[in-house]
């Protein structure tokens, strides 16, 4: 069955997010108040397992099946040289996952996630967005289904990761877009381009804001005009996985842009989602306040793949494993006076 048959339907999912169970919540932090440990001592790692209690429905959580979904998508806005390498390389680098060749295999395998690539219509980038939406509406939906298709009802969590060659100047370009502030403010180096690189990419994004002022503010507008197929791909995973109660983790500055138009619409689109790091890439550091997402972890990390999310993996684990493995004072026969 199609997740989102029609774009009413994907506005009626956005405006109607399921909640948490708060039962399953409370019996966990009753459960790590009954540890052997001091009060709150191991910090983030118990909002982890109280967070992961709470979308699963059940006092101990578990991370038995975990997915890495990585989306690749081609844009037209490359003909404006705002990165440093050629379009191909995204067909090629998804060759290399296939293959099993890069960063996002070895870290998903290190961190026993099963491992899924969906390349979207590469041979067909999106359009400039500079002169015309990047999407029509039936591609913009087609790539919010392709993601919903990848969220199993069975998964216990779902990291979203990205591959597209221009990518963080439509991630720039749904910031502004969303968040307002300058272009500037939400451009960066991305791929590692100079400084005359992320000048031109600063002059792309105020003229696709400019070419789409006149368009609904909507999130589907705003993904379909200055988005991409793996971005809105992302989207629609993130909000199908908000459907079946499947937390998400996100990865880097293009991954968390993905959510940006949603949160506009809907801010509490990110109460089911967990920041794995803040990336290198100036703009994330705002994006993730804008979200109010706190990331697990800080490695100045800003490749994409899904591969900071990726890391952030083993410690939801470790969150996990101490939230179900440890004794409780009772059963250590521990004095409850730590």
């Amino acid at each position: 069955m199609t997740a989102f048959p029609t774009i009413a339907a994907f506005e009626a999912a956005l405006a109607d997010l399921r909640a948490p169970d708060t039962r399953a919540q409370e019996a966990a932090r009753v459960r790590q108040a009954q540890l052997t440990k001091p009060a709150g001592s191991l910090g983030r790692l118990e909002e982890v397992a109280i967070f992961f209690a709470g979308w699963q429905g059940r006092e101990r959580p578990r991370l038995d099946r975990g997915r890495a979904a990585i989306f690749a998508g081609n844009h037209g806005v490359t003909a404006h040289g705002v990165s440093a390498f050629p379009p191909g390389v995204t067909a090629q680098m998804v060759a290399n996952f296939r293959a099993g060749g890069a960063a996002i295999n070895a870290l998903a395998a290190a961190a026993g996630l099963e491992l899924t690539i969906v390349a979207l219509d590469l041979d067909r980038p999106t359009a400039d967005f500079t002169a015309a939406p990047a999407m029509s509406d039936a591609e913009c939906l087609d790539a919010l289904n392709a993601g919903a298709a990848t969220v199993d009802p069975d998964l216990d969590l779902i990291l979203l990761g990205e591959m597209g060659i221009g990518n963080s100047t439509a991630a720039a370009a749904l910031c502004a877009r969303s968040f307002g502030g300058d272009a500037a403010r939400w451009v960066g180096p991305g791929t590692g381009v100079d400084d005359q690189g992320v000048a031109r990419k600063v002059a792309v994004v105020e003229r696709a804001l400019a070419v789409h002022a006149y368009a609904a503010p909507s999130a589907f507008e705003t993904l379909r005009r200055v988005g991409g197929r793996e971005i809105a791909a992302m989207a629609g995973a993130a909000l199908h996985a908000r459907r079946l109660g499947v937390p998400v983790l996100l990865d880097g500055f293009i991954g968390c842009a993905a959510l940006a138009p949603l949160a506009v619409d809907n801010p509490a689109i990110t109460g089911h989602c967990l920041a794995g790091h803040c990336s290198a890439e100036p703009g994330h550091a705002a994006l993730l306040a804008a979200l109010g997402l706190d990331p697990l972890l800080m490695l100045d990390m800003r490749l994409g793949e899904g591969s900071g999310g990726a890391v952030a993996a083993g410690v939801i684990r470790a969150a996990l494993a101490a939230h179900n493995q440890m004794a409780t004072f009772a059963e250590a026969a521990v004095s409850g006076s730590l």
